[in-house]
């Protein structure tokens, strides 16, 4: 398809700057094919969803992947910063760095004020492995496994969305308001959106309800935030994650699922990972390893009944994503309408739930 089939008019004040307070206080837009969208606010889930249903929830843990240092050659310097996006090993990230044109292989870097550091496993540096396209580098750090680890948490900061970074300063609030409720496994250097509305409270009350829970772990990379440069989205490449999805999470899925449950992905990141694990057979199996699933109106959904999500940028792979989902059209109305309804976009904006469409809707 034409990638300017995706694109939609998005004024600058619906960009939602900071979450509301309290999380589940969000509005949530209830999008049903053939049906006008309805108003609700996220705590509603307890009245939309039944017993029996079933939530999957990406526990990835956001780590602070963004490096500021400067970089040495031949005796001169140069402040360079890197958006950390994927782990190839122990020593080793693949990066987005700004401005890449100063880089090149074998530069050596140095993050943070090393000499005011008392401790020798606090200091980071690297040396660029590789030059890739698109402003894409891979570091390879002095430190591994652990020790690296500690050493990002300690110079880095939280990774911002560019569309928020770009309007306000990293505040302090943000290392908690952009992490989940139910963060656990480090790796991700964005944020699983759509559970940030989750409270401790609300997760109770869906569980008393009878509602299950189910986690899965897919490290979001700073890929999901790249524009589609392609004009057509036969010619885009994604950027692969890792995820994984337990044995004993297939088999509670299953179970739900032949009890006559509904299976509702928390965000695209749960969605793309629970199809990735369907691709080898047709069905939901066990799955361990990178994805670069791209999904988009035509393909034929597998293991999701209903997705929950915020509301996407124009263009982008997960405007695509929701299309294929519930329906080019459907999903071209319903940004329309929260649009004029003043709902809250992006990382920190309000939240859709969106049952599937018809296969090529």
């Amino acid at each position: 398809m034409r990638v300017d089939q995706f694109d939609f008019d998005l004024p600058p004040e619906r960009i939602a700057l900071h979450p509301v307070e309290p999380r589940d206080a969000a509005r949530l837009l209830v999008v049903r094919p053939g049906e006008q969208p309805a108003d609700h606010v996220f705590t509603d889930i307890l009245d939309l969803l039944n017993p029996g249903d079933v939530l999957v929830i990406n526990d990835t843990k956001v780590i602070p992947a963004e490096l500021r240092g400067i970089r040495h050659r031949d005796g001169n310097q140069a402040s360079v910063s890197f958006n950390l996006h994927k782990r190839e090993g122990e020593a080793t990230w693949l990066a987005f760095a700004r401005p890449a044109k100063r880089l090149k292989a074998g530069d050596r870097l140095v993050f943070g004020q090393i000499e005011d550091r008392a401790c020798a496993l606090q200091k980071l540096e690297a040396t660029i492995a590789e030059i890739a396209d698109g402003g894409q580098v891979l570091l390879k750090f002095d430190l591994s496994g652990a020790y690296l680890d500690e050493a990002i948490k300690s110079h880095g900061a939280m990774p911002l969305p560019p569309y928020i970074g770009a309007k306000r300063q990293l505040e302090e609030r943000d290392k908690q308001d952009y992490q989940t409720v139910y963060a656990e496994v480090d790796g991700a250097v964005a944020a699983p959106t759509a559970g940030l509305h989750f409270t401790e409270e609300l997760l109770a009350k869906l569980e008393a309800k009878g509602i299950g829970i189910e986690h899965v772990t897919l490290h979001v990379g700073a890929g999901t935030f790249l524009p589609v440069k392609a004009d057509d989205t036969d010619d885009h490449k994604m950027h692969s994650e890792w995820g994984e999805v337990s044995p004993e999470c297939v088999a509670r899925l299953k179970a739900a699922q032949q009890a006559g449950g509904q299976i509702v992905a928390v965000g695209t990141t749960s969605l793309r990972l629970l199809e990735s694990a369907c691709r080898e057979t047709g069905t939901l199996e066990a799955f361990s390893g990178d994805t670069d699933i791209f999904i988009t109106p035509g393909y034929g959904f597998k293991a999701v009944d209903i997705l929950m999500t915020n509301f996407h940028l124009p263009r982008s792979t997960l405007f695509m994503l929701v299309s294929a989902f519930s329906g080019f059209e459907t999903m071209q109305a319903a940004y329309r309408y929260a649009i004029d309804n003043e709902y809250r976009f992006y990382s920190y904006g309000d939240a859709s739930l969106l049952f599937r469409g018809e296969p090529g809707a």
